[in-house]
């Protein structure tokens, strides 16, 4: 989105909150909101410095409609001198903000909390970040952050909506360790990415406490708040496996999730050992339209499983493209937005596979079928690797049918340029080689180059970057549908009937 409709944008938002972020005496600043230039949200994350972790306390009171208090200390290093700090946030009443321990001034502007220290800071040096605040769960349509559920709340992040929460970095380029803190009345549960890493009482509250083993995207974190109850089981060589689900339909729930350590060791064949220190599903009493990634504890609506929609194999694939996700998109995050599709086109690459084993489509049936649309999905929203910006107030259209299957078409058409050994190997290198880090569609294409044993930036450039589909290798016969001017773009592969929003 060019800045100026982005900040059209986030001046009419910051005019429908007025007073959300309630500044000490104005800090003088040579400017506003910066960012880091992200070509498709050019106003998020903020450049200066690297978050190393980030401790978040949650005092929620029991109604999923109040502000919650919170408290967020950001450890991070600063990579160039700084005379102010900027930080995304636009979810809540910021009460005060300490660095290293001094008092220091801030202000909101837009989406971002721009703090000034009583001194500056020289780069290479740890900074210490303290902000109190609120963290607002009510913010409108499309703004995303938390979630209300029928018992409580539930976070969906992706893919600019962490700092509604909370004060953070808000970019996947800039990953950090996690320890969330949250209190509740002792009735309810509360559950966050990681693993639990303390539990205290006072009087009729209960605080949990969890944290992260291996670093994380701010868009992937997730804390869970309800009437809940919490299912263990292992999974592969032991690893701890926990669902998260409302406690009346623990037991209707018990056969899905009890499918998830087979689908774990399909997936361990495909590319290798899993990525993190724990997995589960988070089921949510909630109608968002989407299912959600998020780290070691993915979101799921609840109708998925409950209702009689869907056949048995469709339901599988769309927990195994979750799953495919811990690996591509979590484990190995993009470095841009516009990276996107080696989130979404590897997850829906390994839900057809898996799908097609389950008594679904099979996989040549449906690429095909993704073939003969993509030439419309590229006119539509861009090319897999060059998406075009969502409209202003719907940013959810970022997630389009081109970065699902027609990103899941880019794979097979590589596979079937190169080869299966090949390119099995270029899936376990890539998540081996990126893993706790970011990546560039540039470093995918090196390195598929690199397994297949000579250059294909020519072959993979109309793939990612054509605004027509190419000839697809071994299928000579396969042709595209010619565009449809103003026509609908095809459903995305697995959107929940009657919601819209982002697909899983």
């Amino acid at each position: 989105m060019p800045p100026t409709s982005r900040r059209l944008r986030t001046v009419l938002l910051a005019a429908a909150s007025a007073g959300l972020i309630a500044a000490a005496p104005p800090a003088p600043v040579e400017s506003g909101p910066l960012g880091i230039g992200d070509r498709l949200f050019p106003t998020l994350g903020n450049p200066g410095y690297d978050v190393l972790s980030y401790d978040i306390a949650l005092d929620y009171g029991g109604r999923n409609t109040d502000p919650l208090e919170a408290v967020t200390v950001i450890r991070a290093r600063t990579t160039e001198p700084l005379d102010r700090i900027n930080l995304d946030f636009a979810g809540g009443e910021v009460r005060s903000v300490a660095v290293n321990g001094l008092t220091a001034r801030f202000t909101g502007e837009d989406e971002d909390l721009i703090v000034t220290p009583a001194a500056r800071l020289p780069a290479g040096v740890p900074v210490r970040i303290t902000v109190r605040h609120t963290s607002d769960p009510d913010q409108g349509a499309d703004s995303g952050g938390w979630v209300r559920t029928a018992d409580g709340l539930a976070l969906a992040g992706q893919a600019d909506a962490a700092h509604r929460v909370f004060p953070c970095n808000d970019h996947p380029s800039d990953k950090a360790y996690f320890t969330f803190r949250i209190t509740t009345p002792e009735q309810l549960t509360a559950v966050a990415n990681g693993l639990p890493a303390g539990l205290g009482h006072r009087g009729a509250t209960v605080t949990r406490t969890f944290r992260t083993e291996h670093p994380m995207a701010t868009e992937l974190a997730q804390v869970s708040i309800g009437t809940s109850e919490v299912l263990h089981r292992s999974g592969p060589g032991g690893l701890p496996l926990r669902d998260v689900v409302p406690a009346a339909d623990a037991a209707a729930l018990e056969p899905w999730l009890s499918r998830t350590p087979a689908q774990m060791e399909w997936m361990e064949r495909q590319v290798g050992p899993y990525p993190f220190e724990t997995y589960g599903l988070l089921v949510a009493d909630t109608v968002t339209g989407f299912e959600l990634e998020t780290q070691t504890l993915s979101l799921f609506e609840r109708r998925l499983f409950t209702g009689d929609t869907h056949p048995e194999w469709y339901v599988d694939s769309v927990m195994v493209h979750e799953l495919a996700h811990q690996w591509f998109g979590d484990s190995v995050s993009p470095a841009s937005w516009s990276d996107l599709w080696l989130n979404e086109g590897h997850a829906s690459w390994y839900e057809a596979r898996y799908a097609q084993e389950r008594g679904g489509p099979s996989l040549e049936r449906r690429m095909r079928d993704a073939y003969t649309r993509s030439d419309a999905w590229r006119e539509a929203g861009g090319p897999p690797a060059r998406p075009a910006p969502p409209a202003a107030g719907h940013k959810l259209d970022l997630f389009r049918p081109v970065v699902y299957d027609g990103s899941a078409l880019v794979l097979y058409a590589l596979r079937q340029e190169i080869g299966e050994e090949a390119f099995d190997r270029l899936e376990r290198a890539w998540v081996r080689g990126h893993r706790d880090g970011s990546a560039t569609t540039a470093d995918f294409v090196e390195l598929a180059s690199r397994e297949a044993g000579r250059d294909l930036s020519a072959f993979l450039d109309g793939w990612l970057y054509g605004a027509k589909t190419p000839a697809m290798p071994g299928h000579p016969d396969w042709r595209g549908a010619a565009p449809k001017k103003a026509a609908p773009a095809a459903p995305a592969p697995h959107p929940v009937p009657g919601a819209t929003g982002k697909p899983a």
